[in-house]
């Protein structure tokens, strides 16, 4: 049975079904060409790809090229998303331009969120937190704005929805007649970021790659097909994307803003991040027994995920804790005590930054 994909609140799982059914790629057939890839990509967090051979050829032929994210300020930051920062620093370090919306509008349609609202929260939730982790925004070709406030980007969605039907709005979001009008249109404005980067503005047609989360996609395939009906005012080059997986809340389920017990939050203190992290559910056996016979279950495990995803570069310390693991030579509390060590270091490293990187922040719009 086919599945239509929510992106206000689809919780994708079967990663497989989802690449066959709309056609992502496999991101293991690109990435042998990618110059230096990140961990995200070469530990397989990125898994799919749409058309990520034009960024191969921007990275390894020294082209230019933009990278885009967006996001929607609803809830808190938490430690999943820190994937999408580490993606625009790596491309950051590649000479990437950078573009950053800041979709209030589509939080006013889907959420309720008045404007002064999403500003406050963008900025001080998310914002800071881009620049606590390492996000350079004082680059010139940084560009961080509110959908609200951007004049192109209201003008290039009203252009766009020229070209799309109410009937095809519905097969790709499921729409029905109880949807408002204005969430129907926020598609558009997903879209009008995506193809911003290459409005003449900004250097005109040009690869621009989006980093998301497949519950993402439907922007993607509107994008990429919308791109196509406007080469001739436009001369726009479809977009390329890449998906990664949704990290494992604490409690085993998917990490969400909306859950607290699942999720550990960016502005949690340390000592209430690994308080969260001791009470995490693992991989483990039921008894003492069964873990040393057995081994444990590190790929069902939240605790690994966190070592895998956030707090340990080396791969080869990583590849012997799964193995000592499997073998069930290491015990979940060591495991913990592990983590939460790491994560310590990386709290406290982001509480002595967050006031300074907040008054960055403010200062940005």
């Amino acid at each position: 049975m086919n599945q239509i994909i929510d992106p206000w609140g689809s919780s994708i799982i079967d990663y497989d079904k989802l690449t066959q059914q709309f056609g992502i790629r496999p991101f293991g057939e690109v990435i042998d060409d990618v110059p230096n890839p990140s961990k995200l990509m070469t530990r397989g967090i990125i898994f799919g790809q749409r058309d990520y051979k034009q960024i191969n050829d921007a990275l390894n032929n020294n082209k230019p090229f933009a990278t885009i994210t967006g996001m929607m300020p609803s809830g808190k930051m938490h430690i999943g998303h820190k994937m999408v920062v580490d993606q625009l620093k790596w491309y950051q370090k590649k000479g990437s331009d950078i573009f950053l919306s800041i979709a209030d509008m589509e939080a006013y349609a889907a959420r309720s969120i008045n404007k002064e609202e999403a500003r406050k929260l963008a900025l001080e939730e998310y914002v800071a937190n881009y620049i606590a982790l390492g996000l350079d925004v004082t680059k010139d070709n940084f560009h961080l704005y509110l959908q609200s406030e951007n004049e192109e980007i209201k003008n290039l969605a009203y252009m766009i929805g020229k070209k799309v039907t109410f009937n095809q709005m519905r097969s790709i979001y499921g729409f029905d007649n109880s949807t408002n009008v204005s969430h129907i249109y926020t598609p558009l404005l997903q879209v009008a970021d995506i193809l911003q980067p290459q409005l003449e503005k900004y250097g005109g047609p040009k690869p621009v790659i989006v980093p998301v989360g497949p519950d993402q996609d439907p922007h993607i395939r509107l994008t990429r097909d919308l791109s196509s009906k406007f080469n001739d005012e436009f001369g726009f080059i479809e977009p390329s994307a890449t998906f990664h997986r949704f990290m494992t809340g604490l409690t085993g389920e998917k990490m969400s803003s909306s859950k607290p017990k699942s999720a550990i939050y960016l502005t949690d203190s340390t000592k209430e991040a690994v308080k969260k992290v001791k009470s995490a559910k693992t991989g483990g056996r039921e008894s003492l027994k069964e873990q040393k016979e057995l081994g444990g279950q590190p790929d069902k495990c939240s605790i690994y995920e966190l070592l895998v995803y956030h707090l340990i570069d080396d791969d080869e310390k990583l590849e012997e804790i799964k193995n000592k693991c499997l073998n069930g030579e290491t015990l979940c509390g060591n495991c913990k005590q592990l983590a939460f060590e790491l994560l310590e270091d990386m709290f406290e490293e982001l509480e002595s930054k967050r006031e300074e990187s907040k008054e960055i922040a403010q200062s940005l719009l």
